[in-house]
Parts: C-alpha cells; structure tokens; sequence
C-alpha cells in the first residue's frame, strides 16, 4: 500500500468515526412518543413572551421514567419528555392542530449532560427526525429552564 492510500484511508476512517460519534452524543429523536404518557396540552397565541418561536398548539409526552418523574418529582436517568408544536388554524369557532412546527426533546443523563443540569435538549425540525435544531448543547433551552431547577428543570406537571 503506498503512502496516500494509507493517508487517504487513515483521513476517511477518523471522518466515519467522527461522524458515528456525533450521531451518538446528541439527543435521539424519541419514537414512538405519541404513545406514551399525554400529560397536558397548551396555546401558546400571539403576544405571549414566547411567541417566537413557540407560538402554537403543544402536546406534552412523557415516558415511563419521565411519568414517574411527574409523580414523585425526581427524574432518573432515562427520563425524556417531548412536546409536539404545531401551528394551528381557527375554523368555524374551532381551533385546529396543523402542520407541526417542531419535537422538542428533554433526556435525563446525568453523567452525558452535567452542565445543563443533567438534562440533554434537542429539537427536530417539523416532522423530520434528523434534522436537529438546537446549536449550543442545549445552553439556550437549559437558560429558560434553569430558573424550575426545583422542579429538576422541568415545566410540567400532571394534573390532579
């Protein structure tokens, strides 16, 4: 083998290793979440202070580690929460779910995610499953949530 193809073969495989080890750091699209614990629903409409980008119809999920998070208010690792943002459409004195916006996901890994309180964030653009909206690590959505860190970071809550 000469000295460019061991280069050129050495470059590709620390590119596919790169690329196999940032597939796995990042926060997986959750499926199945519709099938999972609905724990509540919201409008978000236009004035509200997170009107950009949130304004629209959200469906809170949770799964099985997350409901028992919701319960007793401590979320072990593997806890994820999702919600589905939608826009929405008013017809005949109605509100309408329409086309989705984005997934906004919450993973509980307190070893993978120390900075951001244990949580990884990520977001999925409309109803794509890769393509992932959050730049930072999760800093800016952590930001918003850092002032529930009583409620270990999380907004929600079941209703009684």
């Amino acid at each position: 083998m000469t000295t460019i193809s061991s280069i050129i073969i050495t470059g590709l495989l620390c590119v596919m290793t790169t690329f196999s080890y940032a597939g796995n750091d990042g926060v997986a699209f959750p499926e199945g979440y519709r099938n999972w614990l609905h724990t509540k629903s919201m409008l978000i409409q236009p004035g509200h202070a997170l009107e950009n980008p949130f304004q629209g119809i959200h469906h809170v999920y949770a799964n099985s580690k997350a409901a028992n998070g919701l319960k007793t208010g401590k979320y072990g690792d593997g806890s994820v929460l999702v919600f589905d943002l939608l826009k929405y459409e008013e017809k005949d004195k109605t509100i309408q779910e329409g086309e989705r916006k984005l997934v906004g996901v919450m993973h509980k890994d307190s070893v993978k995610y120390p900075s951001t309180g244990g949580w990884g964030f990520e977001g999925f653009a409309g109803n794509s499953k890769t393509e992932r909206l959050v730049k930072d690590g999760g800093k800016s959505c952590f930001g918003c949530h850092e002032p529930q860190k009583g409620k270990d970071y999380v907004f929600s809550a079941l209703r009684e």
